[in-house]
């Protein structure tokens, strides 16, 4: 199994983005932290299934998990 990582980061706006680091062009918005991770771990998969498809990567990639690391900007 392949572990991705997943950064997760708070807009000023108050949304959330969320970047598999490991898969340049894989991020995402959502209105929530969840829904940010959900939307780009979908995206991770389409990404992973359009390359075995092409060829483009091996099989050990097919299952993988998400580990999360949030981002966290300090103003002051």
């Amino acid at each position: 199994m392949s572990e991705f990582t997943v950064e997760i980061e708070r807009e000023d706006d108050g949304r959330w983005i969320s970047e598999v680091t490991d898969l340049p062009g894989v991020l995402a918005y959502g209105g929530t932290r969840d829904e940010a991770v959900a939307k780009a771990k979908a995206l991770a998969f389409r990404v992973l299934a359009d390359r075995l498809e092409h060829g483009e990567t091996s099989p050990r990639f097919t299952v993988f998990s998400l580990c999360m690391n949030e981002l966290i900007s300090i103003e002051g």
